[in-house]
C-alpha cells in the first residue's frame, strides 16, 4: 500500500499519510547520520596523517624555523628601515604596502610603513 498511483492519491488515508512521512523522515536522518559516521572517519584519517607527518619531521630534525622579518643585508636605497609585523605574514603585508602604494599613486619607496597589525 505504500506505493501508490498517482490515481489513488485522493484516497489516501490519514494513517498511511503518517506512515508514508515517517517513514521519509527517517529515510532522510538516516541519510545524515550516514553522512556523519563518513565526515568524522575522514576527519580522524587527516588527523592521523597531519601527526605521522609532525613527528617524521620532529624525529629528523627537518623542521623549518619561521621566515625572519630582518633583512640580512643594508637597507636598499630609499627605504624607511624596519617594519613591525603583528600577527600578519610577511607575504600579505607586502601585498598590503603594494595596494596602498598604488591607490595613492606613489612609489613604495616614498611612502614609510611602521607597523602593520590585524585587526579583529
Amino acid at each position: 500500500m505504500l506505493f501508490l498511483a498517482a490515481s489513488s492519491l485522493d484516497k489516501i488515508s490519514i494513517g498511511d499519510a503518517g506512515i508514508i512521512a515517517l517513514l521519509g523522515y527517517a529515510t532522510v536522518f538516516a541519510g545524515l547520520i550516514l553522512l556523519m559516521i563518513v565526515v568524522t572517519i575522514v576527519g580522524k584519517i587527516f588527523i592521523a596523517s597531519s601527526k605521522r607527518t609532525a613527528a617524521k619531521t620532529t624525529a629528523t630534525g627537518t623542521e623549518t624555523a619561521p621566515a625572519a622579518v630582518k633583512a640580512d643585508g643594508p637597507a636598499a636605497p630609499g627605504s624607511a628601515g624596519e617594519l613591525k609585523l603583528h600577527d600578519v605574514e610577511p607575504k600579505i603585508a607586502a601585498m598590503l604596502m603594494a595596494i596602498v602604494a598604488d591607490k595613492m599613486g606613489k612609489p613604495l619607496n616614498e611612502l614609510r610603513f611602521i607597523s602593520i597589525k590585524e585587526v579583529k
